[in-house]
C-alpha cells in the first residue's frame, strides 16, 4: 500500500528520496510524488503511475534540496490520478503525505471549507494538510500545529509534513501505522519502515501510537499521544541494504520462514484498528460492492489455492455465503455457473501466473459482480487487470516453494472474510474478537518460530523416507496440502494430503511403519473426530506426529506417536499459526536429505506458461 521517504541533511536529498520510494515498491501503489523546500516555498512533482514515471517527470523538472518529503500512494479516497496523488498542499507553503485511512474527514472537510479552504483533489489525506495549515495561520510553529491537528483525526495515518517557513524541518507522526526515524551523522530521516533508509543508516527509532516527531538535519525530538517530550530508544537494524540477500540465513527459504511474522505485521498495517477492518482497503468504494455480495468464487494455483480453500470454510462459516475455490488450471476449461452477484477472487504471489491470469480476464466478462486480486507484486498484470486489489506486502520472497507469501495470503484473505461476514449480520462482538485476533497474530508467529529447533530434530525421521501422508479436518484440510506440497517440493519426499475423514476410502492401506502420518490438530470442533481418526492410523502401526494446538494436546497421549504442541490464538487464526512448524519440518527435511532447499529440479518461482 502507501510508502513514505523523508529526509533533512546538509546534502541534496532528491536522489536519496527516489531510492527510498524504489525500496517500498512492494507495498503496491498507484502513484507517486515528491515535495521539496526550495527558495522559500515548496517545489512539488507527483503523478499517477510508478516510480520510474516519477523519475521521468523529474529529468524534465528537478527538484532541488536539503530537505522534503515523497510517497507512492494506493488509492482508497479518490480515483488514482495525478491530483489524488501525494504529497498533498495547502498553496505552496504546507504539504503532507500520508498513510492510512481518515475516518472523520468529511466532517473536517465541511468545517475546513467553511472557514474558507479550498480543496483541489477527492482524497481525506486534503483534509489533514489544510488542517495543519489553517493551525499555523492562527500562530502556530509546525511541530506544535501537527500535534494539535492529529488529536481531531480518527483513523489510521503515518504522515510527514514540511513547510516553506521552517527550511529543514519535517514533522511526523504515527496512529495505526508504523514511521520510523533514521539517524545519520548530520542527517534526520522518516520512512514507513526501515527497508528505503538502510542505504544510509541502520540507526533507527521506532516511533510508538501517538508520537509526534519534529527533525533537522542535526536534530530530532519526540513527543507522546499526551505531548509530553519522550526519549524512544535508538535500534541498530541487522539489515542491510540488500534486503533481498540470505544474511547469516543458510537459504533465502530459511530466511523468509522467519520473516513471517514482520510480513504478516506490514499486511495487516494501516489496515486493522484494534476493533475494526478500515473501510475501502480493497480500493476506492470497495466497501459499497462486497456489501452486495452474495457468492464467491476463489481462483487460484499451487499454494495460493491452498489459502483460498482454507478461506472457503472461512468465509462460509462466519460470512454464511457460499463459497467455491479451484484450481486456475481446471477452472478456465470449464463453463462455470456464476450465481447473480458473484465476486471473483484471484490470489497469486507473483501476479503473472498464466492459468489465474487467463481465469481473471475469462471472468471480467463472464457476469461477476467485481473481480478482486490479492498479489504480492504491485506491478503485475493481474493486479493491473482486476477491478479491486489488495496487496499482501510480503516484501521479495526469493525462494522457489513459497513461504511468507502466502501466510501472508491468508491474514489477507481473512481480512476479506470479516469484511464479507460483517455485511451480512456476524455479531459484533465475534467480529471485534477476531479483529483483534488478527493484532496478535505476529506475536503467535514468532512463538511458533522457537519450533524450530524441535523440527530440526524431527526432520531426521523423514531423511529415509520415500512417502508421507498429512491430515486435517476442516479448514485444516487445505494446511495439511500446503504442508505436503512444501515436503515433496523441496526434499522430493512423495506426500499425499487427506480429509482425515476419508483415511476408511482408501489411503488407510498405504498406512505402516514406514509410513509418517502428520496430522494438524487445531483445538475445534472436529477435534473428536480427528483424534477417532488418528487412533485408526495408530491400529495400524503408522508412523504418527501430530502438531497440536496447546488446547489440543491434552486429547493426544504418547501412544499416539509424537505430539508437537503450539499456541495457535483459537480457531480463526490457527491455520495460518499451523502452517509454519509444516514449513519448518518441510525445510529440515530437505537440508537433512542435501537437497537444493531454494532452486529445487524442475520448478520456477513464476508459473508464467501454461
Amino acid at each position: 500500500m502507501c510508502g513514505i521517504v523523508a529526509a533533512s541533511a546538509h546534502r541534496e536529498v532528491q536522489d536519496i528520496l527516489i531510492s527510498g520510494l524504489r525500496a517500498l515498491e512492494y507495498r503496491g501503489y498507484d502513484s507517486a510524488g515528491i515535495a521539496m523546500q526550495a527558495n522559500g516555498i515548496l517545489d512539488r512533482q507527483r503523478t499517477m503511475g510508478k516510480v520510474r514515471d516519477l523519475e521521468s517527470l523529474l529529468e524534465k523538472h528537478p527538484v532541488k534540496g536539503v530537505c522534503g518529503i515523497a510517497h507512492t500512494r494506493w488509492a482508497t479516497h479518490g480515483v488514482p490520478s495525478d491530483r489524488n496523488a501525494h504529497p498533498m498542499s495547502a498553496g505552496d507553503q504546507v504539504a503532507l503525505v500520508h498513510n492510512g485511512i481518515i475516518e472523520n474527514h468529511e466532517e473536517l472537510r465541511a468545517e475546513l471549507i467553511a472557514q474558507g479552504r479550498e480543496f483541489t483533489s477527492e482524497t481525506d489525506t486534503e483534509v489533514m494538510v489544510h488542517l495543519v495549515a489553517h493551525l499555523m495561520d492562527e500562530g502556530h510553529d509546525l511541530y506544535n500545529a501537527v500535534q494539535r491537528a492529529v488529536r481531531r483525526l480518527k483513523g489510521a495515518y503515518g504522515i510527514a509534513v514540511v513547510c516553506a517557513a521552517e527550511p529543514g524541518v519535517v514533522v511526523g507522526a504515527r496512529q495505526g501505522s508504523p514511521m520510523v526515524l533514521g539517524i545519520g551523522d548530520r542527517e534526520h530521516f522518516l520512512a514507513s519502515d526501515i527497508y528505503p533508509l538502510l542505504p544510509v543508516t541502520r540507526q533507527f527509532v521506532y516511533l510508538e501510537e501517538g508520537d509526534v516527531v519534529r527533525l533537522d538535519s542535526e536534530s530530532y525530538s519526540v513527543s507522546d499521544k499526551e505531548g509530553q517530550p519522550v526519549e524512544r530508544p535508538v535500534k541498530t537494524a541487522d539489515l542491510n541494504a540488500d534486503a533481498v540477500q540470505r544474511g547469516d540465513y543458510p537459504h533465502y527459504m530459511l530466511k523468509e520462514i522467519f520473516e513471517q511474522p514482520q510480513a504478516v505485521a506490514e499486511t495487516l498495517e494501516g489496515r486493522i484498528s484494534a476493533t475494526r477492518v478500515l473501510p475501502n482497503i480493497f480500493g476506492v468504494n470497495a466497501g459499497e460492492m462486497l456489501r452486495e455480495v452474495r457468492h464467491v468464487h476463489i481462483v487460484a494455483c499451487g499454494t495460493s489455492y491452498h489459502a483460498g480453500a482454507v478461506a472457503r470454510y472461512q468465509l462460509e462459516q462466519l460470512a454464511g455465503i457460499p463459497c467455491m475455490a479451484e484450481v486456475a488450471s481446471e477452472y478456465r476449461y470449464r463453463r462455470p455457473v456464476v450465481p447473480d452477484k458473484t465476486l471473483f477472487v484471484c490470489v497469486s504471489q507473483s501476479g503473472e501466473t498464466a492459468d489465474t491470469l487467463a481465469a481473471l480476464k475469462h471472468a471480467r466478462s463472464a457476469g461477476y459482480l467485481t473481480t478482486l486480486a490479492i498479489c504480492n507484486v504491485p506491478e503485475s498484470s493481474i493486479v493491473r487487470e482486476a477491478d479491486l486489489v489488495l496487496m499482501t506486502r510480503a516484501g521479495p520472497e526469493i525462494g522457489v516453494a513459497s513461504t511468507k507469501a502466502f501466510t501472508t495470503q491468508l491474514v489477507a484473505l481473512q481480512l476479506l472474510v470479516l469484511e464479507l461476514a460483517q455485511a451480512n449480520g456476524l455479531e459484533d462482538e465475534l467480529y471485534e474478537e477476531y479483529v483483534g485476533d488478527l493484532n496478535h497474530l505476529p506475536e503467535l508467529l514468532n512463538r511458533a518460530l522457537d519450533l524450530d529447533d524441535d523440527f530440526a530434530q524431527l526432520s531426521e525421521h523423514f531423511v529415509n523416507k520415500h512417502h508421507a501422508l498429512f491430515l486435517g479436518r476442516g479448514s485444516h484440510y487445505p494446511i495439511a496440502m500446503e504442508g505436503a506440497l512444501k515436503l515433496k517440493e523441496i526434499s522430493y519426499i512423495h506426500a499425499e494430503a487427506y480429509p482425515a475423514g476419508e483415511l476408511k476410502h482408501g489411503p488407510l492401506a498405504l498406512v505402516d511403519d514406514d509410513m509418517p502420518v502428520v496430522a494438524v490438530a487445531p483445538n475445534n470442533n472436529l477435534l473428536k473426530k480427528l483424534v477417532s481418526n488418528i487412533e485408526e492410523v495408530h491400529a495400524r502401526g503408522g508412523e504418527l506426529y501430530v502438531i497440536a494446538d496447546h488446547g489440543a494436546g491434552a486429547s493426544f497421549s504418547e501412544r499416539h506417536g509424537r505430539i508437537l504442541q503450539l499456541d495457535t490464538g483459537g480457531p480463526f487464526l490457527a491455520p495460518v499459526v499451523l502452517t509454519i512448524p509444516l514449513q519448518l519440518l518441510a525445510y529440515h527435511a530437505a537440508v537433512a536429505r542435501g537437497t537444493d532447499v531454494d532452486q529445487p529440479r524442475n520448478l520456477a518461482k513464476s508459473v508464467t506458461v501454461e
